[in-house]
């Protein structure tokens, strides 16, 4: 098992975050633990119809079940104010308040671990296109984070905006993989924000910076 550290800051998304995160690895794992507190909880508790919603400063007591790229399945425990206890299965639009963090473990397989890319050559002749391309979401933490790291580089990109199925469906057909954020550098696809961490972390980006 790969343990990996998530930490997501106020307005994230608790149950998209961890879609995305195992979408990203390409993995399924568990739950492991977390720490941290809600603005709003939306959860569906058993016989209802619909999911409830509660708003106001909220403390994860446990989050518990299963990731995969495939979709989630998570059961939530909180506290509210009076310290009454809420659970049920885990819904979107559940929003972190000030900050949680999350230890995932994921199953470790052939098909898991992120490709590696080459190493970047600057081109033989200059280009006014941007070398790199990234395709993003609204509302997606992961695209924001990539965006930000790239304007934090000061290396210039283009957006490629997925707003429904279909855009989703094509970049899938161009790249072989689903979710977002992807990279492309110079047509090539790299990955996602992990991918896109890494070559940082490895300084291998250094050579896009304008």
């Amino acid at each position: 098992m790969r343990p990996q550290a998530l930490k997501l800051g106020p307005g994230s998304d608790l149950r998209l975050s961890l879609e995305q995160l195992a979408i990203e690895r390409n993995a399924s794992g568990f739950v492991l633990g977390v720490v941290g507190n809600l603005a709003r909880a939306a959860f569906q508790c058993p016989g209802q119809a619909g999911p409830t919603v509660l708003e106001g400063d909220l403390e994860i007591i446990t989050l518990q079940g299963t990731v995969s790229p495939q979709g989630v399945h998570l059961h939530l425990s909180l506290s509210d104010g009076a310290c009454q206890v809420w659970g049920g299965h885990l819904e979107p639009g559940t929003l972190v308040l000030k900050g949680a963090d999350l230890l995932v473990g994921f199953l470790a397989s052939a098909d898991s671990s992120p490709p590696v890319a080459a190493p970047l050559e600057r081109p033989t002749t200059p280009s006014a296109e941007p070398r790199v391309e990234i395709a993003v979401a609204t509302g997606c933490p992961w695209s924001a984070r990539a965006l930000r790291l790239l304007r934090t580089l000061g290396i210039a990109h283009q957006v490629l905006l997925v707003e429904d199925a279909a855009g989703r469906q094509e970049l899938e057909r161009l790249s072989g993989h689903g979710g977002v954020p992807q990279v492309f550098i110079d047509g090539q696809w790299i990955g996602g924000y992990d991918a896109l961490a890494e070559l940082h972390g490895q300084g291998a980006l250094e050579i896009l910076r304008g």
